[in-house]
């Protein structure tokens, strides 16, 4: 990457700040040991919940709130994000954040459990958003399959990315079943899809 793009990147990446409460959300998720959603990411799922004045969410990986705070930030006021993580620490951590945020606490449902426990149970076509953040990467393809059925038509599936996919040399697991689902998405008859180099990268598919 040229000094310049490597500018122009990190520009965009702090372009839109984070907020006093995702500031301390972040802290918790190093705490944690979570790494925390960067800025630019966190700005795109905002907009994005904006922009389609989103009000069923469905987050894969609650953290400590950091995404939550963020999808919360552009969605609609009435709307309600419903966040799976298995790991209760980190969603106690998140209801901490969303209190401190003065988010109502009918606007979220945090489940505890693994996604694809919990996923099978959902409504098909009842969501405006799927975003998977910190899911178990080698389940891509079935988070896929989930968000397939319930995105309404016009809903949004958002996947966190590696910027390692980019890398020929990295041949890891993880890596090649990034490689794999990103292919699947891009070549799926449902979904219109862009890879956007936002942070570690986001995977985004429109629903046709």
């Amino acid at each position: 990457m040229s000094s310049q793009k490597a500018a122009a990147w990190a520009y965009a990446e702090e372009f839109v700040t984070a907020g006093e409460h995702v500031e301390r959300a972040r802290q918790r998720s190093e705490a944690l040991g979570i790494v925390p959603l960067g800025n630019g990411a966190g700005a795109v799922l905002q907009a994005m919940a904006a922009a389609t004045s989103a009000r069923t969410v469905m987050e894969i990986g609650t953290g400590a709130g950091v995404s939550g705070l963020w999808l919360l930030g552009g969605m609609a006021g009435d709307g309600v994000l419903t966040s799976i993580d298995p790991e209760t620490e980190h969603q106690r951590a998140a209801r901490e954040a969303f209190a401190a945020a003065g988010v109502a606490h009918q606007r979220t449902r945090v489940i505890a459990g693994r996604a694809l426990e919990v996923l099978p149970r959902m409504t098909d076509g009842a969501y405006d958003m799927v975003v998977v953040v910190e899911g178990d990467k080698q389940e891509y393809a079935a988070y896929l399959e989930q968000a397939t059925r319930l995105l309404r038509r016009g809903g949004t599936l958002v996947m966190l990315w590696s910027d390692k996919v980019a890398d020929p040399a990295a041949r890891d697991a993880e890596t090649q079943t990034l490689r794999d689902v990103g292919r699947a998405v891009r070549d799926h008859e449902h979904f219109v899809v862009a890879l956007l180099p936002a942070s570690t990268g986001l995977l985004v598919a429109a629903k046709r």
